[in-house]
């Protein structure tokens, strides 16, 4: 996975339950920075533009965001991770989009770019992590943005994206030497794992 991306847009979806964690996870604190903050400045090393899918309101909104990034915002509250991505997909202005949730503390914009890279004449690069798609820390064309929301009128989830698309997977193995590799895949739904990513992020400072 050495190919040179293409310019390339990303989509942060934050408009989420947070139910696991009991409070909004766009907003946690990673020293000066939140959860949600992290990641889009993490991304903008590498996005020519980030597009951040929001609740309708929403006291998680990040209060510091690169000349690059913008806010758009859900029609109505929770209405699921497909039709959101299909909205950032439809206000992206580069064909490649990489997408990813906010509770990614440890996302890397290398690994970000190496998935952009393979998509080639593919939909989708969707990362199979433990034998689960990985959906949101993938690469879409934006054309599948229809499909996004056909998968939500139809009740299915997200994860079965990569079977109404032209998708290509990509495994820990072609990921381990990218980057900060599968630490990018990083995820935080409960107290725990916060607790567990802020010692990874103060262990790391202190080497």
């Amino acid at each position: 996975m050495n190919s040179q991306a293409p310019k390339f847009s990303s989509i942060v979806l934050a408009g989420g339950r947070s139910a696991r964690m009991g409070r909004p996870k766009a907003a946690l604190r990673f020293g000066e920075a939140t959860m949600l903050e992290r990641v889009v400045a993490e991304l903008a090393r590498a996005s020519a533009e980030i597009v951040i899918v929001a609740a309708p309101e929403s006291a998680a909104d990040p209060i510091a965001l690169p000349s690059a990034a913008r806010i758009i915002r859900d029609e109505r509250a929770f209405e699921g991770p497909a039709l959101a991505l299909a909205r950032g997909l439809d206000s992206i202005e580069n064909d490649a989009a990489f997408a990813c949730s906010c509770d990614l503390p440890l996302i890397d914009s290398r690994v970000a770019s190496a998935l952009v890279a393979r998509l080639g004449g593919y939909d989708a690069v969707i990362p199979i992590i433990d034998e689960i798609p990985q959906p949101l820390h993938a690469a879409y064309h934006r054309r599948c943005a229809g499909a996004m929301r056909d998968l939500a009128q139809s009740g299915n989830r997200l994860t079965s994206i990569g079977e109404r698309v032209r998708s290509i997977s990509v495994y820990p193995a072609e990921l381990a030497g990218i980057g900060t590799g599968l630490l990018s895949f990083t995820n935080v739904n409960t107290p725990e794992d916060y607790s567990s990513a802020l010692a990874r992020v103060l262990c790391n400072k202190g080497n």
